[in-house]
């Protein structure tokens, strides 16, 4: 058997490449192979961009791939990796906290709209159940009470930004690169909050592919901050050819080595979620694997 064959095979559900850059340089600049694992993505970003929002949060790409068994890991924000696996019928475990730290941001084009305040009752456009929902909860939460936020399903990034510039929308909740796209076109920022995301594996990988694909990572997230705009290419891909890399600002989005995700953490983050009606109140399939 050649030494191809014997690298174990990780396979990656996508999600956004703002938090996948990583992953991508990982494997672009061959760090995986280098660790001696095979890491693959097993659909494109094109296909992931065929979700549709008003399609069950278990039956989007990236669940779906993992849940079926076709994907060995993937990562969403850190309430969503919970949710997922209580929802889904695989278990697995949160296995980190992944390597992108980046902002969730309420955006305007509204000057009656400056800050968190003036929230009250309007209408924020958010995808449901991902980190622009569970992060504006908790921008306008303290600021205007729970009984005033007002939570719409906007659909995916790019639909969000376009129902915000057309003036479908007075405000909508955005991450990388539509934060840089939303500035650069003249809107501004009413809040922002910083998040981790959680690093979802199968549980059948092993111990010692885990820290070898992790600190593979590591070097990626090495080289991303040591040359970003070298790799910003990726990240304003999403925003089709409406933002050119040199104008993705640093300020929203960064990179750090992972960092495993412990007990205390998973029980506040599991306790709020309870609190709030954002769980079935059975985590039976998540299992926090200890650093």
């Amino acid at each position: 058997m050649s030494s191809e064959e014997q690298r174990p095979v990780v396979r990656i559900a996508p999600n956004n490449p703002v938090f996948d850059l990583p992953v991508i340089v990982g494997i672009e600049e061959g760090l995986f192979d280098k660790a001696g694992l095979d890491v693959r993505f097993t659909a494109s970003y094109a296909d992931r961009e065929k979700d549709h929002a008003e399609r069950p949060i278990m039956s989007r790409l990236k669940e779906q791939l993992f849940d079926s068994g076709e994907a060995d890991s993937y990562n969403v924000c850190e309430w969503a990796s919970i949710d997922r696996l209580e929802r889904g019928e695989r278990s697995g475990k949160l296995a980190a906290l992944r390597a992108a730290v980046a902002a969730q941001a309420i955006v305007a084009f509204d000057d009656a709209l400056q800050v968190p305040r003036d929230m009250a009752d309007v209408p924020v456009l958010v995808q449901e159940l991902t980190g622009s929902h569970y992060c504006t909860l908790q921008m306008l939460e303290s600021a205007v009470g729970p009984e005033h936020v007002n939570i719409a399903a906007g659909g995916l990034p790019q639909t969000r930004w376009a129902a915000l510039k057309s003036g479908e929308a007075r405000a909508v909740t955005l991450m990388e690169p539509f934060v840089s796209l939303a500035l650069k076109e003249g809107a501004h920022l009413v809040a922002a909050s910083f998040y981790r995301g959680g690093e979802v594996i199968g549980p059948e990988l092993t111990e010692e592919q885990r820290k070898a694909y992790y600190d593979a990572e590591n070097e990626a997230v090495d080289m991303i901050n040591a040359d970003f705009y070298k790799y910003a290419h990726h990240v304003t891909a999403h925003a089709g050819d409406a933002l050119q890399p040199s104008e993705l600002l640093r300020a929203f989005v960064r990179y750090k080595h992972v960092d495993y995700y412990d007990q205390v953490l998973f029980t506040r983050a599991y306790e709020w979620m309870k609190a709030r009606g954002l769980s079935e109140g059975s985590s039976q399939h998540a299992t926090i694997v200890a650093g």
